[in-house]
């Protein structure tokens, strides 16, 4: 298989190892294009323990990493960023989520801890380049690095990477991005991994699945409010706007209950978040399919572009919009009005929620994005 791009063979690069199959094959990859490959697991969150062995999950997620950088003949480091992690990530989550707003910890993440760091590290030991597991490709394009989406659109991850600069991308290598799962796994098991079938973790970076709710209220008091309906009937009480997102389904399954019968038909239907307040701490719900769900003008703050010139970016320049990791790409419009940067989608669609990203994407390539705003 070719590099992304031209390499010298024979050298040395830091691998991020998780411990899942991804980087797993990363790392053998990376040992068969010629590189001399050094592993490195990233401790970064002590405090989600394994349900059945009651020790910190990170311990496990190592073993497994160990395991394969033995196998291979990998030297293994593990490097502890719990400290940055807690303080740039998970403190910034939480100031975000008390102030109504839903952030997105997995950006943060790359763009605060696993890039940078593992960088400083790699320079430190006087290696040039690292490598993670990221479902995306890196293109070299005179002198500038472009970021592209996976060639597995279903396991895409440059929704999560926009925020990478030139630096970032110019002492990178994402050794997967042009496999689909299928295939790492098929690799794996050909090689005889014993995490050929692992199941990928899930949740918040590092932290991994957890009940949300449960997790910000260690730091986050419980506030009720009121519930209304479009028209401004109470239909409702929750127990804190912090625990709830715009899109975010209502019912007892999920908190609490609602009057949730359709005073036209009388039946009973699906009813979302519609819009929050934090200021009031009053949450407003609206039916399913009803117009206070969608939206088709988004404001963007902190625009961050990977590769193109801001000026001439914001002159309508037409783009693909996307606000989930795998969510529909969206013909869209980006232009500048009133001093701010807007993006209007051509059609509106429901679950924008303030504090999450907006990524823009000229077809493979992703441009760059920003964050959620409301006027």
């Amino acid at each position: 298989m070719k590099t992304p791009f031209s390499r010298k063979k024979k050298e040395k690069i830091l691998l991020a190892m998780s411990g899942g199959v991804d980087s797993s094959v990363a790392a053998l990859l990376l040992k068969k294009q010629g590189y001399e490959v050094y592993g490195a697991f990233m401790k970064n969150w002590s405090d989600t323990k394994n349900k059945i062995t009651g020790e910190c999950t990170w311990v496990g997620e190592r073993e497994h990493a160990i395991k394969i950088a033995t196998k291979l003949g990998i030297p293994f480091v593990t490097l502890d960023f719990e400290n940055e992690y807690k303080k740039l990530v998970v403190d910034e989550m939480f100031k975000k989520y008390k102030a109504g707003i839903t952030p997105n910890p997995d950006i943060d993440c790359n763009e605060k801890i696993k890039f940078p760091l593992l960088i400083k590290a790699a320079k430190k030991a006087g290696i040039n380049l690292i490598a993670t597991g990221h479902y995306a490709r890196i293109k070299k394009k005179g002198n500038k690095y472009e970021l592209h989406r996976a060639k597995d659109e279903s396991k895409d991850q440059s929704y999560f990477l926009y925020r990478q600069s030139q630096e970032d991308l110019s002492h990178t290598i994402f050794p997967i991005g042009n496999l689909t799962k299928k295939k790492v796994r098929e690799i794996a098991r050909k090689n005889g991994f014993q995490n050929a079938d692992k199941k990928g973790t899930v949740g918040i970076c590092f932290i991994g699945k957890i009940n949300l709710k449960d997790f910000l209220s260690k730091k986050i008091r419980p506030k009720k409010g009121k519930i209304f309906d479009p028209d401004g009937k109470i239909i409702g009480e929750h127990d804190g706007i912090y625990f709830y997102t715009i899109g975010q389904r209502l019912g007892p399954r999920y908190g609490f209950e609602v009057e949730r019968q359709d005073p036209n038909t009388k039946r009973m239907s699906r009813w979302y978040v519609a819009k929050k307040n934090a200021k009031t701490n009053v949450l407003i719900a609206a039916p399913e399919g009803h117009s206070l769900l969608l939206r088709k003008e988004i404001t963007v703050k902190e625009l961050h572009l990977i590769d193109e010139v801001k000026e001439n970016f914001l002159k309508h320049k037409k783009v693909f919009s996307r606000i989930r990791q795998v969510g529909e790409l969206i013909p869209s419009t980006v232009y500048k009005k009133n001093g701010k940067i807007k993006v209007t989608l051509d059609k509106g669609i429901t679950g924008v929620s303030e504090g999450q990203a907006i990524v823009l994407y000229d077809k493979t390539k992703c441009l760059g994005g920003g964050v959620i705003a409301f006027d």
